[in-house]
């Protein structure tokens, strides 16, 4: 499987026509498609927006040739998973062979939204891997011409089927960065996301992966892996820390974040954090070279698709010095 690396899209960063544009010029640049996150609100109010995702993809579908996705959806709480079924396979419809489905667990900022009980973490990957089946089982279905039902833990779907289908259903990602989901991942979805994280640690991933697709006798080394990379690149050092401080504090956050439901406490965390506390989390350079040894390190773990996001809001400077200095630089 051949190496890619596409654009990550923050919507929680940048209004969805500025989205647009970027995303054409990452394209124009050597980036191979988007990834777009799926946010009801942002990080922290400093970065400003929170569009929805599937207005942005099927606008990405007309203007840009790459593949498509939501890096992630939450199948679970906002959405029903026939809601998501129906989104997802429109989207292929429209673009065929270009769009991806991202599945996640979810986190409170987002589905606290809609007034629900907000579960332990076990609760909100299992309702994850119930709504994959109900996706999966819509797809199958209405392909078939048929209709499908469920009736689950968490979940209830009479009989129906999606009247809009591609030819062929768009594959199916689930993010993690836990061992025991990415086996699971490895059992049901057709590919794993997860996020930078150490060397030893994201192996140690892609290692439960391929453990879980063996066990359902499933060819590990042709399921896709994908990795999102979070990166601070300005033309000085100095702008790239200052960048990723008031922008993408969350990435020094150690501590999980699921929980935490509102902008506002987010900003109020970040205002503990230092320069020193992304060390060993994400790249802060501006040096292209430090940052292509840093993307070549995932890349020879295995990893077929690579999303970058640099966190400034420099995107325009830095997607072109990437496209240039730095993506025909790594190799598989």
């Amino acid at each position: 499987m051949a190496l890619t690396i596409g654009y990550a899209a923050a919507l929680e960063q940048f209004h969805p026509t500025e989205v647009l544009e970027i995303a054409t010029l990452a394209e124009a640049h050597g980036f191979s498609g988007v990834m777009a996150a799926d946010h009801f609100q942002p990080w922290t109010p400093t970065q400003g927006q929170a569009s929805f995702v599937w207005n942005v993809l099927a606008a990405l579908g007309e203007r840009t040739r790459g593949d498509i996705g939501p890096g992630v959806t939450a199948p679970t709480f906002r959405y029903h998973p026939a809601v998501v079924a129906q989104a997802s396979a429109t989207l292929a419809a429209m673009y065929p062979g270009r769009h991806w489905l991202g599945l996640g667990s979810g986190e409170a900022l987002n589905e606290h939204v809609v007034g629900a009980y907000w579960p332990e973490a076990p609760e909100r990957i299992n309702r994850m891997f119930e709504a994959l089946d109900i996706i999966r089982k819509l797809f199958t279905a209405s392909l078939a011409g048929r209709d499908a039902k469920h009736t689950g833990t968490y979940y209830r779907l009479e009989s129906t089927r999606l009247w809009t289908m591609p030819e062929q259903p768009p594959p199916i990602f689930v993010a993690t960065g836990g061992p025991v989901t990415a086996r699971r991942a490895g059992k049901h979805a057709d590919g794993l996301i997860t996020v930078g994280a150490p060397v030893e640690k994201v192996a140690g991933l892609l290692d439960k992966f391929a453990a879980g697709a063996r066990e359902a006798g499933k060819d590990a080394a042709s399921l896709p892996k994908i990795i999102q990379l979070h990166l601070s690149w300005a033309p000085t050092d100095e702008e790239a820390v200052a960048n990723a401080v008031e922008q993408w504090p969350n990435g020094a956050m150690r501590f999980p974040k699921a929980d935490i439901r509102s902008p506002f406490d987010f900003a109020a965390m970040a205002r503990l954090v230092r320069p020193e506390d992304f060390a060993g989390r994400m790249v802060i350079s501006a040096d292209p070279d430090v940052h292509r040894a840093a993307i070549q390190r995932y890349a020879d773990l295995g990893f077929d698709r690579i999303y970058l996001h640099n966190v400034g809001r420099n995107q325009r400077d830095w997607v072109e010095v990437f496209g240039r200095d730095v993506l025909p630089k790594v190799v598989r």
